[in-house]
C-alpha cells in the first residue's frame, strides 16, 4: 500500500496547478500525481485557441465577459460561479506567467488578444496556436522543481476507495468519503491500493464515446465513471459540444482542430460550391456560438450529402495567419492543402463535455475528501454550453479554490480512516488474462457508432430510446468480460466509456426543452434557419 497526503488523478492544467498551489502553501505534505499516460498527455496540451481573460480593460471588463459566458450557456449557468470565475481570471493568469508561461505580446509589452465565437470583445490571450502546449511545458517544469510532488506516469486509476469496498459493510449515500483509488501500474502490471487524506480527479473529457473528437485518446471519461459507480453525484451530461471545425478525415479517432480564432480572424464557412451559408442560421454568422455553428454544418451536409464544408481562408493576411496559426499551417501544408489556395475541408466532432461530477465553488464533490476540477466536472460555469476557452480559466481558477481548501482540510487533519483497515488489496484470484483484445476492439466500436449516429449533435426521441436498448446491450456484453477477466488499460475505459454513454442517454431522455449544446429534433420549438 502506498500512502499520501494527496493523490491528485490527472496532469492537465487543473491537476497540475492544483499540486504547485498545495505544494507552496504545504512543502511538506507528500503528493502523488498519477496520469495514465505520459505526463504531458492532458487536453491540455491539445488546446490552440488561448486562455478568455479580461485584461485590456480600456475596452473590455467583466460584465461583457459574464454576460458572453451566460449567453453561450443559454441561462443554464449559476452566476455567482460565473462572476467568481471570470473576476478571480486576472490574477490566477499573472500566476501562470509567473511560473513561466508565454504568451504573445505587441510590441509595445501589451497581450495579443484574439477573439472567438460568442466573445463581444477580443480577450483571448494565446501563444501561437499552441497555448496549451506552452501551459503544459511551464506547469510540468514548474511541478519537477517541487521535492513534494512525486509525479507517476503510466497508472491507470480502476476505482476509487470508498466504503462500499468494506465487505460486508451498510453504507448511506449522503455519507460516501474517499481514501484514495486503486491504480494500476501498467509498466509492472499490479495494482496498488494507494491512499490518501485527500484526492482530487482532474481526468479531463470523454470525447472518445463519440467516433470523431478533438480529444486525445485518453479522454474517455475515466474520473466521472469511477465517481458515478462509487455513488458521486453527476449531472449535466447532455450537454456535450461539438466543435464546428475539425480536419476532415476518412479515418476515425482523433481529428485534428482548426482552431475558432481561425474564424475569428476572418475564415469564412462554405460549402463545397463555395456558397456561404452561415447568415441563414444566425446574424453573428461565423462567430456565432459553437452549437449553432455545429448544428449548421451538421444540416447543410445532410441536405448536400457532402462530407465535409470548406473554411475559407483564402482572403486572409498570409503573414499574420503563418504568425498566429503556425501549427495549423503545417498541419495544412503536411496534408497537401494549400490554405491560402484552397478550403480546408472541415467536419464537427466532439469537443467538450459541460456536465460531469457536481461540485462546489471550492470544487467538492458530494463524496467526502473527494475534490473535482476542469472539464470531469459541472461546476456551473459553462451552463449548457461552454464559451470559447473558459475551460482553461475554469482550470486555474478551480484548482485555486480547490487547493486552499485542501490545505484548510490538511491542517485541522479531521480524517476518520476507520473504514480504511478493513479495504482489502486488489483480487484477481479467479481472473484470467484475455488472450485476444478482438472483443475490446469491437464493442468500443459499436458504441461510438451507436452514440455518433443515435446521441450526437442532432437527437431525437426515437434514436435516444433504441439507443438506451443498444447501449444496454454493450453494457452486459462488457460487464461479462469485466467480471472474468483480469484488468487491462482498454478494458477498464471501455468499461468507463460505457458508463458514460449511459449518462449521456439517460440525461438526454429527460430534457423536455433544448438547450445550448442539446438539440433534440422532437423539441424543437422554432426553425433551425432565421433565413432560407
Amino acid at each position: 500500500m502506498t500512502k499520501a497526503d494527496v493523490l491528485v488523478i490527472g496532469s492537465g492544467i487543473s491537476g497540475l496547478s492544483y499540486a504547485i498551489k498545495v505544494s507552496q502553501q504545504m512543502p511538506d505534505a507528500t503528493i502523488i500525481i498519477v496520469t495514465k499516460a505520459d505526463e504531458d498527455e492532458s487536453n491540455t496540451k491539445y488546446a490552440q485557441g488561448g486562455l478568455a481573460v479580461v485584461t485590456d480593460f480600456d475596452k473590455d471588463n467583466f460584465e461583457k465577459h459574464i454576460e458572453d459566458t451566460m449567453r453561450a450557456g443559454d441561462g443554464e449557468n449559476k452566476r455567482d460561479v460565473v462572476e467568481m470565475v471570470i473576476r478571480e481570471g486576472p490574477a490566477r493568469f499573472q500566476e501562470l506567467v509567473d511560473w513561466g508561461t508565454h504568451f504573445d505580446q505587441e510590441n509595445d509589452g501589451d497581450y495579443k488578444l484574439g477573439r472567438e465565437g460568442g466573445h463581444t470583445e477580443n480577450r483571448i490571450v494565446h501563444h501561437k496556436d499552441i497555448t496549451g502546449f506552452e501551459i503544459e511545458r511551464a506547469l510540468l517544469e514548474t511541478i519537477k522543481k517541487s521535492p513534494n510532488i512525486e509525479m507517476l506516469d503510466h497508472h491507470y486509476v480502476i476505482d476509487l476507495l470508498t466504503q462500499h469496498h468494506v465487505p460486508g459493510k451498510d453504507w448511506d449515500t449522503e455519507e460516501i468519503a474517499c481514501y484514495g483509488a486503486y491504480i494500476l501500474d501498467e509498466r509492472n502490471k499490479k495494482i496498488k491500493k494507494v491512499t490518501a487524506k485527500i484526492t482530487l480527479v482532474a481526468t479531463g473529457g470523454a470525447g472518445h464515446v463519440y467516433k470523431n473528437t478533438t480529444n486525445p485518446i485518453i479522454a474517455t471519461g475515466d474520473g466521472i465513471a469511477f465517481v458515478h459507480r462509487a455513488r458521486g453525484k453527476v449531472s449535466n451530461m447532455q450537454y456535450y459540444q461539438f466543435h464546428p471545425t475539425a480536419m476532415y478525415s476518412k479515418r476515425d479517432g482523433m481529428l485534428f482542430l482548426i482552431s475558432e480564432a481561425v474564424r475569428g480572424d476572418g475564415a469564412k464557412l462554405r460549402l463545397k460550391n463555395g456558397e456561404k451559408f452561415m447568415h441563414k442560421y444566425d446574424e453573428r454568422e461565423e462567430l456565432a456560438s459553437r452549437d449553432i455553428v455545429a448544428r449548421a454544418i451538421d444540416n447543410e451536409l445532410n441536405i448536400s450529402g457532402d462530407d465535409y464544408v470548406g473554411l475559407d481562408c483564402t482572403a486572409m493576411d498570409q503573414v499574420k495567419f503563418k504568425e498566429h496559426f503556425p501549427n495549423i499551417y503545417n498541419k495544412c501544408i503536411e496534408e497537401g492543402i494549400d490554405p491560402f489556395a484552397e478550403m480546408i475541408p472541415v467536419v464537427p466532432a466532439c469537443h467538450y463535455l459541460m456536465g460531469g461530477i457536481d461540485i462546489d465553488m471550492d470544487g467538492q464533490s458530494s463524496i467526502k475528501n473527494l475534490f473535482a476540477v476542469g472539464e470531469c466536472t459541472n461546476s456551473g460555469l459553462h451552463g449548457a454550453n461552454r464559451l470559447a476557452s473558459n475551460s482553461l480559466l475554469e482550470g486555474l481558477v478551480f484548482g485555486h479554490n480547490a487547493a486552499m481548501k485542501t490545505v484548510e482540510l490538511l491542517k485541522e487533519n479531521n480524517f476518520n480512516f476507520d473504514d480504511l483497515k478493513a479495504i482489502p488489496e486488489w483480487n484477481e484470484e479467479g481472473m484470467k488474462m484475455m488472450d485476444e483484445m478482438v472483443m475490446v476492439t469491437y464493442l468500443r466500436k459499436q458504441l461510438q457508432e451507436l452514440m455518433s449516429d443515435l446521441v450526437a449533435i442532432v437527437r431525437s426521441n426515437t434514436r435516444l430510446e433504441l439507443a438506451k436498448k443498444k447501449q444496454r446491450d454493450i453494457y452486459e456484453a462488457v460487464t461479462e468480460l469485466y467480471n472474468y477477466s483480469i484488468l487491462s488499460p482498454q478494458l477498464s475505459e471501455l468499461r468507463n466509456l460505457v458508463n458514460i454513454s449511459y449518462l449521456i442517454i439517460k440525461h438526454s431522455l429527460k430534457m423536455t426543452e433544448n438547450k445550448g449544446s442539446f438539440y433534440n429534433k422532437d423539441l424543437a420549438t422554432k426553425p433551425l434557419m432565421i433565413a432560407e
